[in-house]
């Protein structure tokens, strides 16, 4: 269980680390440039302790999926950005075969 809220976590840091990348503007600005490399440092950090006992190929999946699917809904909450019809199926999409792996893989360690 330890392993998954690391990875949690990992999500977390890296998303934060994308927002910023936008608010950087082309690392132009010192304070959220500061907070791409740490956030990513401390997301790639903590990586390390959930492949020590889950499978590279489900950690990834899985921290990419829900990163693709958070920096989504900031991008519309924060950025004004908005998804069309079709991107919406897309992260539709990531978004169940992340839950799809979790609840029926037998690679998954539950």
């Amino acid at each position: 269980m330890k392993s998954w809220f690391l990875l949690f976590l990992a999500v977390i840091f890296e998303v934060v680390g994308t927002s910023a990348i936008k608010q950087s503007a082309g690392f132009t600005k010192f304070l959220p440039s500061l907070a791409v490399a740490v956030c990513f440092v401390v997301s790639f950090y903590l990586l390390t302790f959930s492949l020590k006992v889950l499978p590279i190929g489900v950690v990834y999946a899985v921290w990419s999926g829900m990163g693709i699917v958070l920096i989504s809904v900031i991008g519309h909450w924060f950025f004004n950005e908005r998804l069309d019809t079709p991107a919406i199926i897309g992260v539709t999409c990531i978004l169940s075969g992340v839950i799809i792996m979790q609840v029926f893989s037998k690679a998954v360690a539950h």
